[in-house]
């Protein structure tokens, strides 16, 4: 399996599955002489990690991430920082009625057939709990972001959608993502989100979620013409979290409703002698190159797979067979989904204003 890591001039990589030991990755590319500590990182972990409340999983893993190296005196060296966050409540034996069975809408299926072999014990590498390693590496991305750029980059996530129910955008207040469980910014929407979540959850059924992530302070002119675009990698960042089915920047889908004069992000000279546009459409991205726009995109993530309810399915040995997860799982994954899509959002950023520099310069 050669697709465990991310990223060109800032890179990360992974190791390690649900129920193993522990999970860690890998850094590398990080200037040198940037302040790092563990506690840095730590506070986006926390943000992420499992049992928080009854809306998420009840697993209870800490998520205290290790700094192994890559840090001297609380500085980054410039060579590889390599991460690891240990496993401790990891409970294998509710899988193991499903070890022979394949669960619908989950990675076991594939597995199997391309590897011939899959570690049934909460879906191994295919597992969610893989993302932990994601935020972290996300941290290290925010802090060399907030160092190297001028007035830093501020990048934030809200959800958006719970299943049907969207959320009015005339209450949108970012002050409200931190005082509820959903990470949403509608305080009204997230009132009507606990009750439907709730009959979601007793039913032992779950539901998706739509996140939206936004990108401020961004410079001008990150991104490379056709195949290095910035937009192509957001896409491919979020597409790589577990779970999501669709991805879209600016407008997006709802920009093949739009006229040319209402997609048309039209522009004027600003009191500083540089353009300014007069609206978003495009999501902070022109021909795969920033503008200097908040970047703004979405990503769909599916209802979680883990469900209570009784479903078909096959097992290895070619047999039908009925299947229900037992074990701990998370009604609605898309809620932990959002300081995920935050830490790829950091590294993508990152990456391109790295790959920015080592062809422009400043």
């Amino acid at each position: 399996m050669s697709g465990n890591g991310f990223g060109h001039l800032f890179r990360f990589t992974t190791f390690g599955e649900s129920h193993g030991p522990a999970i860690g990755c890998v850094v590398d590319g990080v200037p040198p002489c940037v302040p790092l500590t563990e506690d840095d990182l730590q506070v986006y972990l926390d943000q992420r990690k499992p049992g928080q409340n009854k809306h998420t999983t009840q697993r209870r893993e800490p998520d205290e991430v290790k700094i192994l190296s890559g840090v001297f005196e609380g500085q980054t060296t410039g060579t590889s920082i390599g991460l690891l966050i240990e496993n401790t409540d990891q409970r294998s034996k509710d899988y193991s009625d499903i070890m022979d069975k394949f669960r619908p809408g989950h990675a076991d299926y594939t597995y199997w057939e391309k590897y011939g072999i899959r570690d049934y014990r909460g879906g191994g590498r295919s597992s969610a709990r893989e993302t932990a390693m994601r935020v972290a590496a996300g941290g290290i991305a925010r802090k060399v972001l907030n160092h190297i750029i001028e007035g830093g980059v501020q990048i934030r996530a809200a959800l958006v959608q719970m299943g049907p129910h969207k959320i009015n955008r005339d209450n949108w207040d970012w002050d409200q993502v931190g005082q509820n469980p959903f990470f949403c910014p509608d305080v009204k929407a997230a009132q009507d989100w606990e009750a439907y979540l709730n009959d979601i959850r007793k039913s032992g059924s779950s539901c998706g979620a739509v996140i939206e992530v936004q990108a401020s302070g961004v410079p001008v002119g990150l991104g490379a013409p056709v195949y290095d675009k910035i937009d192509t990698d957001i896409a491919r960042a979020f597409m790589s979290i577990n779970a999501v089915k669709g991805v879209e920047v600016g407008a997006g889908f709802e920009s093949a409703a739009l006229t040319g004069e209402e997609n048309a992000d039209e522009m004027r000279m600003g009191a500083d002698g540089k353009p300014e546009f007069t609206s978003n459409k495009a999501g902070g991205i022109l021909g795969g190159i920033t503008t200097g726009q908040d970047i703004i995109a979405r990503f769909a993530v599916k209802p979680t797979s883990s469900i209570l309810t009784p479903r078909k399915t096959v097992t290895k040995d070619g047999q039908d067979a009925d299947i229900l997860t037992k074990g701990r799982h998370d009604p609605c994954v898309g809620i932990r989904a959002v300081p995920v899509g935050e830490a790829m959002m950091a590294c993508v950023i990152l990456d391109h204003y790295m790959r920015h520099r080592a062809q422009c310069g400043e």
